[in-house]
């Protein structure tokens, strides 16, 4: 199971909005000649429907909005905080596929010939499927495992074992900790820093007991979100969905508590010894998170000003290439949800001091320069052609379609967004967030 997988509102003249029956929208957008299907159920579940004929794959996520960083929180209801260990949302992912009859969903949607997994990130946890075959027959378990979770101390205890030697994997593995040291570097309280399995000692304190909990609160259709993209009739796929769930009502408000975190960061760099062939580097940015109306069009403007200033095409990748300083294209990300937000670079070098050095002075050479605009609308034709080529996918479509829904941000609106930058707001978002005093660097190496 994957650790970590990877946009206010549009003018109404750009996106038509319909209804289809007293409670199911559709959204169209005439870019990508695609068509959203919403429907707030009763339960308080949102269905998004994503048609896509003629595409034999299919595929279902389902997820919830709860992930790694929710470890303090107040239950609808209820008036005290309640604090749980690290890594519980991991460890509910793994457990949700043993059954009370001794079944392991997992084993019998792979009988059914279905691709199934799950995955937990720092925001949400989701569920999935994809097939060509036997959809509705996968369906019945799929959602059938979500919805009847089955802790014993047994099972618990034997889960322990299993996720204490994915702990011990990952912290062998330089491109995990060169990434995971990045955050720690960045972050002071919040714990986007920790890691989202937790470690051996905080997950001894799991017991079904928090489980059940955690599951009660946030595993909520009021909490959840469901999207399913592939060759369907909205109507007919939602009618059997509906079937399909349990009568379990909408809960209130969860309350998530996080510290204040400080815009300072903790350290400039940090550098660990391990076994790897080359040097592997990770710059961060420290960021605020932006307000809702401009979180779409601040992280398009981030995607343009990286490709710019170290993408494949940049100067600095070309002069770093020459030097034999920097082996591929660095993995750009820029990652943030309500309360947090940065910026990651991530690559391989055999200079990465060097490197780092050099990508500031480029920074502040764009900052004094200003971006060129020509640069500047070729990065944004190739970024709207990535955007677009997105939708070629049922995969892409409905992992980004849930990510964006936890978020607020329905994902047609970075193809309208893109077209309301432009240089003077893309160097005013360069100044703002490229300051080096919230830059750092973390370096595995031997």
């Amino acid at each position: 199971m994957n650790k970590c997988p990877k946009q206010n509102r549009p003018q109404m003249d750009k996106m038509e909005k319909e209804k289809r029956s007293e409670k199911m929208q559709i959204i169209e957008n005439s870019k990508v000649k695609e068509k959203l299907y919403i429907e707030k159920l009763e339960n308080g579940l949102t269905v998004m429907i994503i048609p896509k004929k003629g595409i034999q794959k299919k595929y279902i996520i389902w997820g919830t909005n709860y992930g790694s960083n929710d470890n303090k929180f107040i239950v609808p209801g209820e008036t005290e905080v309640t604090e749980v260990p690290k890594g519980v949302a991991h460890f509910l992912e793994h457990k949700m596929f043993e059954q009370e009859n001794g079944k392991n969903s997992l084993d019998v949607l792979t009988a059914l010939g279905v691709n199934a997994n799950a995955y937990t990130t720092n925001n949400h946890t989701a569920y999935l499927y994809e097939c060509t075959d036997n959809f509705y027959e996968a369906l019945d378990e799929f959602m059938d495992y979500v919805q009847h979770p089955y802790f014993t101390d047994e099972n618990v205890e034997k889960e322990k074992g299993i996720i204490g030697q994915e702990i011990m994997m990952y912290d062998d593995y330089p491109d995990w900790k060169v990434y995971l040291n990045a955050l720690e570097c960045m972050y002071q309280k919040h714990p986007v820093k920790l890691d989202i399995t937790g470690n051996v000692e905080t997950i001894s304190h799991i017991d079904k007991d928090i489980l059940y909990k955690c599951y009660n609160t946030f595993y909520n259709p009021s909490n959840m979100a469901m999207v399913v993209s592939g060759d369907f009739e909205p109507e007919k796929l939602l009618k059997e969905i509906k079937k399909r769930l349990i009568d379990k009502k909408a809960n209130g408000e969860i309350k998530r508590i996080f510290e204040e975190e400080p815009k300072e960061i903790v350290k400039e760099k940090a550098v660990q010894n391990m076994e790897v062939s080359k040097p592997l580097y990770a710059i961060g940015i420290k960021d605020v998170p932006a307000e809702q109306k401009e979180k779409v069009k601040k992280h398009i403007s981030i995607e343009i000003l990286l490709n710019l200033l170290i993408g494949a095409s940049s100067e600095l990748y070309k002069k770093l290439y020459d030097m034999g300083n920097c082996f591929s294209v660095p993995s750009i990300e820029y990652e943030f949800d309500k309360n947090y937000a940065h910026i990651l670079i991530i690559g391989q070098s055999n200079e990465p001091e060097k490197l780092y050095e050099m990508f500031k002075e480029e920074v502040k050479k764009f900052i004094q320069n200003g971006v060129n605009e020509g640069d500047f609308e070729r990065a944004k034709k190739m970024i709207y052609g990535e955007y677009v080529k997105e939708y070629d996918d049922v995969v892409n479509i409905s992992r980004m379609f849930l990510s964006d829904y936890f978020k607020g941000i329905n994902s047609f609106d970075y193809l309208e967004e893109i077209n309301t930058i432009n240089v003077e707001y893309l160097n005013q978002v360069l100044k703002d967030v490229f300051n080096e005093k919230n830059m750092i660097l973390s370096v595995v190496k031997n």
